[in-house]
């Protein structure tokens, strides 16, 4: 703990306190999409835009190695990525005649076809390592400042249609009865998920992003009577994984991202087994 805390006040190891703020930042918009996402019970959908989004990664890395396109960023090229399959998944879940878990499997392993595709093609491989496996300590502050801006935008969208988006999350043919364009704000619910995609992406990873999006919430779920409740409570569960993740991997030299992932799995784990005992109990 004394180590942590001398790497956050030392001005040698500013990557520290950058990952630690960035993980921080993250949490309030991690914290309010997931308890969308684990009410609308879409964890699989959001499983896959995550892994889509190697695509976007893939074709960014290509442009600057290849094409020498400096500008083009594999978080912009994710971005991009992550809103076209939250689209194409959605309309897929909404409209398709085919089996809804067949189709969505297959936008799910395309996107990482075509991403590995154009890995190859660049040789980028270790460059995309990060986008993976994530690496929290290597955030920059240019990344703080694009981590800001989408989190402001994910905050004020879910602020600005909080009530569609709850009426859509608990029954959305009701909510279509009552005049609520629910299939619209089922699209903008998948949207700010593949933000938020892209926002975990730096911190855990593509192949941890839909642990830490979906267990702060599922944590809170055990706790909170009502949906601001467990909102609330899935962004400071979020924030302590983050902080707790830190305090045990710096010292330990262990990576950051996986240290996060399996103290958020073994609260939820002790929450849930807790929950059932008392259960028998009573």
């Amino acid at each position: 703990m004394n180590e942590f805390y001398q790497a956050l006040i030392d001005p040698e190891f500013s990557l520290v306190r950058y990952g630690l703020i960035a993980g921080i930042m993250s949490s309030v918009a991690f914290g309010i999409v997931g308890t969308y996402v684990v009410t609308r019970r879409i964890s699989y959908l959001a499983g896959a835009i995550a892994h889509s989004v190697l695509a976007g990664i893939g074709a960014s890395l290509y442009l600057q190695k290849v094409h020498g396109l400096a500008w083009c960023s594999p978080t912009a090229g994710a971005l991009v990525c992550a809103v076209l399959a939250a689209l194409a998944v959605g309309l897929v879940s909404l409209h398709a005649r085919e089996r809804e878990d067949t189709v969505i499997g297959a936008i799910w392993a395309s996107g990482m076809a075509v991403g590995l595709l154009f890995l190859w093609k660049a040789q980028s491989w270790g460059d995309a390592m990060i986008y993976l496996f994530g690496d929290i300590q290597l955030i920059s502050r240019k990344d703080i400042a694009f981590l800001a801006g989408l989190d402001v935008l994910v905050v004020t969208l879910a602020l600005l249609w909080h009530n569609k988006l709850l009426a859509v999350c608990f029954d959305q043919e009701f909510a279509s009865l009552r005049g609520v364009r629910a299939k619209t704000y089922y699209l903008l619910l998948l949207v700010l998920t593949a933000v938020c995609v892209v926002l975990l992406m730096r911190v855990v990873g593509i192949v941890l992003v839909i642990a830490l999006l979906t267990l702060p919430a599922a944590v809170a779920g055990r706790f909170a009577r009502r949906f601001w409740q467990m909102m609330a409570l899935a962004v400071l569960f979020c924030m302590a994984f983050v902080v707790a993740g830190f305090v045990i991997c710096y010292p330990n030299d262990l990576p950051a991202g996986p240290t996060i992932i399996l103290v958020a799995g073994a609260t939820y784990l002790v929450v849930a087994a807790g929950g059932s005992l008392l259960r028998k109990v009573r």
